[in-house]
Protein backbone atom coordinates (compact mmCIF):
# COMPACT_ATOMS: atom_id res chain seq x y z
CA UNK A 1 0.00 0.00 0.00
CA UNK A 2 1.86 3.87 -1.11
CA UNK A 3 0.55 6.30 1.48
CA UNK A 4 1.24 10.05 0.12
CA UNK A 5 0.44 12.67 2.28
CA UNK A 6 0.09 16.28 1.80
CA UNK A 7 0.14 19.91 3.55
CA UNK A 8 -3.14 22.16 4.03
CA UNK A 9 -2.49 26.02 2.77
CA UNK A 10 0.21 27.83 4.77
CA UNK A 11 1.47 31.21 5.53
CA UNK A 12 -2.15 32.84 4.26
CA UNK A 13 -1.85 31.12 0.86
CA UNK A 14 -5.49 29.75 -0.71
CA UNK A 15 -4.23 26.36 -1.73
CA UNK A 16 -1.20 24.25 -1.29
CA UNK A 17 -0.07 22.18 -4.43
CA UNK A 18 1.28 19.29 -2.00
CA UNK A 19 -1.79 17.68 -1.05
CA UNK A 20 -3.79 18.58 -4.48
CA UNK A 21 -0.92 16.79 -6.40
CA UNK A 22 -0.73 13.73 -3.81
CA UNK A 23 -4.84 13.15 -4.27
CA UNK A 24 -4.09 13.21 -8.24
CA UNK A 25 -1.26 10.92 -7.74
CA UNK A 26 -2.89 8.40 -5.58
CA UNK A 27 -5.95 8.55 -7.95
CA UNK A 28 -3.76 7.66 -10.60
CA UNK A 29 -2.23 4.64 -8.70
CA UNK A 30 -5.51 3.73 -7.79
CA UNK A 31 -6.74 3.27 -11.25
CA UNK A 32 -3.89 1.55 -12.46
CA UNK A 33 -4.80 -1.07 -9.82
CA UNK A 34 -2.51 0.03 -7.11
CA UNK A 35 -3.74 0.38 -3.19
CA UNK A 36 -2.95 3.89 -2.60
CA UNK A 37 -4.46 6.81 -0.48
CA UNK A 38 -3.43 10.49 0.11
CA UNK A 39 -3.73 12.10 3.70
CA UNK A 40 -3.72 15.91 4.44
CA UNK A 41 -1.69 16.76 7.16
CA UNK A 42 -2.17 20.13 8.94
CA UNK A 43 0.60 22.55 8.90
CA UNK A 44 1.03 22.26 12.76
CA UNK A 45 4.33 21.41 14.67
CA UNK A 46 3.89 18.76 17.27
CA UNK A 47 2.23 15.72 18.24
CA UNK A 48 -1.19 17.03 20.36
CA UNK A 49 -4.73 16.75 18.50
CA UNK A 50 -4.97 18.70 15.63
CA UNK A 51 -1.33 18.59 14.74
CA UNK A 52 0.96 17.22 11.69
CA UNK A 53 2.01 14.43 13.83
CA UNK A 54 -0.75 13.47 15.35
CA UNK A 55 -2.70 12.96 12.01
CA UNK A 56 0.24 11.15 10.65
CA UNK A 57 0.34 8.61 13.20
CA UNK A 58 -3.41 7.89 12.88
CA UNK A 59 -2.69 7.31 8.85
CA UNK A 60 0.05 5.42 9.43
CA UNK A 61 -1.97 3.23 11.93
CA UNK A 62 -5.15 3.04 9.43
CA UNK A 63 -3.60 2.38 6.23
CA UNK A 64 -0.49 0.32 7.50
CA UNK A 65 1.63 1.08 4.44
CA UNK A 66 4.71 -0.42 2.52
CA UNK A 67 5.65 3.06 0.86
CA UNK A 68 4.78 6.63 2.45
CA UNK A 69 5.67 9.44 0.44
CA UNK A 70 5.52 12.80 2.35
CA UNK A 71 5.26 15.92 0.40
CA UNK A 72 5.57 20.00 0.74
CA UNK A 73 5.46 22.75 -1.02
CA UNK A 74 8.94 24.69 -1.06
CA UNK A 75 8.29 28.18 -2.26
CA UNK A 76 11.69 28.97 -3.87
CA UNK A 77 12.61 25.60 -5.53
CA UNK A 78 11.71 25.13 -9.17
CA UNK A 79 12.34 21.26 -9.24
CA UNK A 80 10.94 18.22 -7.33
CA UNK A 81 13.48 18.05 -4.43
CA UNK A 82 13.85 14.43 -2.63
CA UNK A 83 14.83 14.93 0.63
CA UNK A 84 17.94 12.58 1.87
CA UNK A 85 17.68 13.27 5.77
CA UNK A 86 15.56 14.91 8.56
CA UNK A 87 17.12 16.29 11.61
CA UNK A 88 15.73 16.46 14.92
CA UNK A 89 15.32 20.10 15.19
CA UNK A 90 12.17 22.69 15.16
CA UNK A 91 13.23 26.44 14.24
CA UNK A 92 10.65 28.17 12.47
CA UNK A 93 11.07 31.70 10.95
CA UNK A 94 7.01 32.10 10.73
CA UNK A 95 4.38 30.38 12.80
CA UNK A 96 2.48 27.76 12.07
CA UNK A 97 -1.23 27.56 11.22
CA UNK A 98 -1.73 27.05 15.20
CA UNK A 99 0.19 30.37 15.91
CA UNK A 100 3.12 28.48 16.58
CA UNK A 101 6.82 29.22 16.28
CA UNK A 102 9.34 27.12 18.19
CA UNK A 103 13.26 28.10 18.03
CA UNK A 104 15.95 25.32 18.83
CA UNK A 105 13.33 22.60 19.84
CA UNK A 106 13.72 19.10 19.36
CA UNK A 107 11.21 17.26 17.22
CA UNK A 108 11.34 14.14 19.61
CA UNK A 109 13.26 15.09 22.69
CA UNK A 110 14.85 11.50 22.96
CA UNK A 111 14.90 11.07 19.24
CA UNK A 112 18.14 10.62 17.29
CA UNK A 113 19.55 13.69 15.77
CA UNK A 114 18.79 13.03 11.80
CA UNK A 115 16.98 10.05 9.97
CA UNK A 116 18.26 9.06 6.47
CA UNK A 117 15.29 8.11 4.13
CA UNK A 118 14.55 5.26 3.20
CA UNK A 119 13.26 5.83 -0.45
CA UNK A 120 15.80 5.33 -3.39
CA UNK A 121 16.22 8.99 -3.98
CA UNK A 122 19.02 8.77 -6.54
CA UNK A 123 17.05 5.98 -8.74
CA UNK A 124 13.93 8.77 -8.45
CA UNK A 125 15.97 11.03 -9.62
CA UNK A 126 17.13 9.84 -12.49
CA UNK A 127 13.75 8.02 -13.51
CA UNK A 128 12.50 11.27 -13.34
CA UNK A 129 14.52 13.45 -15.39
CA UNK A 130 14.67 10.45 -17.81
CA UNK A 131 10.40 11.38 -17.84
CA UNK A 132 10.99 14.71 -18.51
CA UNK A 133 10.71 16.18 -14.86
CA UNK A 134 13.25 18.30 -13.19
CA UNK A 135 14.87 16.79 -10.05
CA UNK A 136 17.47 16.82 -7.74
CA UNK A 137 18.39 14.96 -4.53
CA UNK A 138 17.94 17.71 -1.44
CA UNK A 139 20.47 17.82 1.14
CA UNK A 140 18.14 19.97 3.86
CA UNK A 141 14.52 19.95 4.18
CA UNK A 142 14.77 22.89 6.17
CA UNK A 143 13.55 23.48 9.82
CA UNK A 144 9.68 24.35 9.22
CA UNK A 145 6.81 21.72 9.45
CA UNK A 146 7.74 19.65 6.65
CA UNK A 147 11.10 18.49 8.15
CA UNK A 148 9.36 17.98 11.38
CA UNK A 149 7.02 15.67 9.12
CA UNK A 150 9.61 14.00 7.40
CA UNK A 151 11.59 13.59 11.06
CA UNK A 152 8.05 12.21 12.70
CA UNK A 153 7.42 9.71 10.00
CA UNK A 154 11.39 8.04 10.04
CA UNK A 155 10.68 7.76 14.06
CA UNK A 156 7.49 6.20 13.48
CA UNK A 157 8.57 3.56 10.98
CA UNK A 158 12.28 3.22 12.27
CA UNK A 159 10.85 -0.20 13.54
CA UNK A 160 8.89 -1.29 11.21
CA UNK A 161 10.85 -3.58 9.06
CA UNK A 162 11.12 -2.76 5.03
CA UNK A 163 8.78 0.42 5.31
CA UNK A 164 10.81 2.59 2.95
CA UNK A 165 9.51 6.51 3.71
CA UNK A 166 10.65 10.26 2.30
CA UNK A 167 9.59 13.07 2.14
CA UNK A 168 9.78 15.40 -1.24
CA UNK A 169 9.23 19.10 -1.56
CA UNK A 170 7.74 19.92 -4.47
CA UNK A 171 7.79 23.26 -6.68
CA UNK A 172 4.80 26.14 -6.83
CA UNK A 173 2.34 25.45 -9.33
CA UNK A 174 3.42 28.05 -11.26
CA UNK A 175 5.51 28.27 -14.94
CA UNK A 176 6.60 24.73 -16.36
CA UNK A 177 4.61 23.44 -12.85
CA UNK A 178 0.66 22.51 -12.95
CA UNK A 179 -0.65 20.45 -10.06
CA UNK A 180 -1.49 17.58 -12.62
CA UNK A 181 2.20 17.77 -13.07
CA UNK A 182 3.68 17.92 -10.51
CA UNK A 183 1.75 14.90 -9.48
CA UNK A 184 2.50 12.85 -12.29
CA UNK A 185 5.97 13.24 -11.08
CA UNK A 186 5.44 11.84 -7.34
CA UNK A 187 3.54 9.06 -9.21
CA UNK A 188 6.74 7.95 -10.91
CA UNK A 189 8.60 8.15 -7.54
CA UNK A 190 5.82 6.13 -5.96
CA UNK A 191 6.28 3.99 -8.96
CA UNK A 192 10.41 3.79 -8.24
CA UNK A 193 9.73 3.05 -4.50
CA UNK A 194 6.97 0.57 -4.38
CA UNK A 195 9.10 -1.30 -7.32
CA UNK A 196 11.02 -4.61 -6.47
CA UNK A 197 14.39 -2.95 -6.61
CA UNK A 198 12.53 -0.51 -4.49
CA UNK A 199 14.32 -0.54 -1.42
CA UNK A 200 18.12 -0.44 -3.14
CA UNK A 201 19.16 2.73 -4.11
CA UNK A 202 21.95 3.43 -7.44
CA UNK A 203 25.34 4.28 -6.78
CA UNK A 204 25.78 7.58 -8.34
CA UNK A 205 26.76 11.05 -7.40
CA UNK A 206 24.11 13.62 -5.67
CA UNK A 207 26.02 15.56 -3.29
CA UNK A 208 26.39 19.01 -2.67
CA UNK A 209 29.94 21.34 -2.37
CA UNK A 210 28.01 23.72 -0.14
Amino acid sequence: MILLTGFEPFGGADANPSIDAARLAAADLVRAGVDAAAVELPCVFGRRAGSAGAVLEDALAAHRPDVVIATGLAGNRNRLSLERVAINVMDARIADNAGEQPVDVPVRADGPAAYFTTLPVKRARARLEASGFPAEVSQTAGTYVCNSVFYELMHQLAGVPGARAGFVHVPPAAGQWSVPRIGRALGVVAGCAAGPDGGHDDVAPAGAES
